[in-house]
């Protein structure tokens, strides 16, 4: 999706984990391992827009978990599933991303990509490799892959 902000744009990330793995993708322009993600569209929430970008990016269907018990929807409201974290990060000197973070499991290992955002390289990351510097994953990213995995791993 086009930027629909000159200098902020609000995206939603996921990290997807699978037993004790993590999905992370090569991202094609930033040429670094990143979790799934996208710009929320005007047309949706932030629920709607990373498990949107979840079919989209890896073919995977998931469902968000909310164990908050609450039953306050109605014709007018929406309660909104709230992310595992929240970040604001440069992409460049004048834009950056407001982030929201979702941790989602997933009932497959099988990845398949789809839509424009088509990475060819896909890895599950096990928690021992987020940290081996040949993969370089950026501090940020390593750290909510392995809160992820810390979380939500089934062993």
């Amino acid at each position: 999706m086009a930027h629909i902000h000159e200098k902020i744009d609000i995206t939603a990330t996921a990290y997807i984990v699978f037993q004790n793995k993590v999905l992370l993708r090569m991202h094609d322009k930033y040429n670094k391992w990143l979790a799934v993600g996208g710009h929320v569209e005007l047309d949706e929430d932030p629920n709607q827009a990373i498990i949107r970008e979840i079919k989209e990016e890896v073919g995977l269907d998931v469902k968000l978990i909310d164990n908050r018990g609450l039953n306050l929807d109605s014709e007018k409201y929406k309660e909104l599933i709230p992310p595992r974290f929240m970040n604001i990060h440069y992409v460049n000197e004048t834009h950056r991303h407001m982030d929201m973070i979702y941790f989602v499991n997933s009932n497959t290992d099988k990845v398949e990509p789809g839509g424009d955002d088509q990475s060819p390289l896909w890895k599950w990351f096990m928690k021992q490799e987020l940290y081996d510097p040949k993969y370089n994953l950026d501090k940020p990213v390593a750290y909510y892959a392995e809160t992820a995995l810390s979380e939500l791993s089934r062993t």
